[in-house]
């Protein structure tokens, strides 16, 4: 049997804002159920029908944490998109996203990176290759 995400779970503090940004950068994805205030901590489900991001309601401070900043936690959520990443790109940036996209060329693949309202970093990637030993080269990878 193949095993699959089927969804990530995050506690963020600005819920609505960060279901938009999801929603925004994957039209496709829905909001599949929204707890609204009938909890203590309000969550929503927001994907389609095989995968979903479960988003909770924090209820305290976030910890000051830099994404790659060597300490634990999650760098960034990584997303395979059928659209064009340029088209991508311009719906983020026009409904005020911030784009943290580093310089990337890979023959394979074209990525970009924006921070949700939360500031974790989200990448998106658009395969160019259906061939997986292209798809998953690394000769782009910094090895120092």
């Amino acid at each position: 049997m193949k095993a699959y995400l089927e969804h990530l779970n995050i506690h963020v503090t600005q819920l609505d804002a960060i279901a938009e940004f999801i929603s925004t950068a994957i039209p496709a994805f829905k909001v599949r159920f929204d707890s609204g205030t009938s909890c203590d901590e309000r969550w929503l489900h927001i994907g389609d029908e095989q995968h979903y991001f479960a988003l909770y309601q924090a209820t305290e401070a976030a910890n000051a944490r830099k994404n790659y900043g060597n300490t634990p936690g999650l760098n960034h959520v990584g997303i395979v998109v059928e659209e064009e990443v340029a088209n991508l790109r311009k719906r983020l940036l026009k409904a005020g996203y911030t784009e943290t996209t580093i310089e990337n060329f890979h023959p394979a693949r074209k990525r970009i990176y924006f921070a949700d309202p939360d500031g974790n970093d989200w990448e998106f990637i658009q395969y160019l290759h259906a061939d997986p030993v292209l798809r998953n080269s690394y000769d782009d990878a910094k090895t120092n």
